[in-house]
């Protein structure tokens, strides 16, 4: 019985950090701050796919919602913040180097 009742206590603190993680990231502003809560809810997810003993979906979710998709976000933001950049250091300018007016 006290195995039982570790077990359910384990999953009531991963459903916890599960609801702390999913919120904290629904509430970022910054996106770089959002990729880093994406992975670290992936990983609550993971530990509590484990420990409902679905091995299949919890190794899912450590590659693509831990580790793939918070690193298609990272590598747009970057990709969005240089293009930014770069068009800041034309003065404004578009494409084809004239005004845009």
């Amino acid at each position: 019985m006290s195995t039982a009742t570790a077990q359910e206590y384990l999953i009531a603190v991963a459903l916890l950090l599960v609801a702390a993680s999913a919120t904290a990231a629904a509430l970022a502003r910054d996106p770089l701050r959002q990729a880093v809560l994406l992975a670290v809810l992936g990983l609550c997810l993971t530990v509590l796919f484990t420990l409902l003993q679905a091995p299949d979906v919890a190794l899912s979710q450590l590659g693509v919602g831990t580790a793939v998709t918070p690193l298609l976000i990272l590598l747009t933001v970057r990709k969005v913040r240089r293009d930014t950049a770069a068009r800041h250091e034309q003065g404004g300018r578009g494409p084809e180097g004239g005004d845009e007016s």
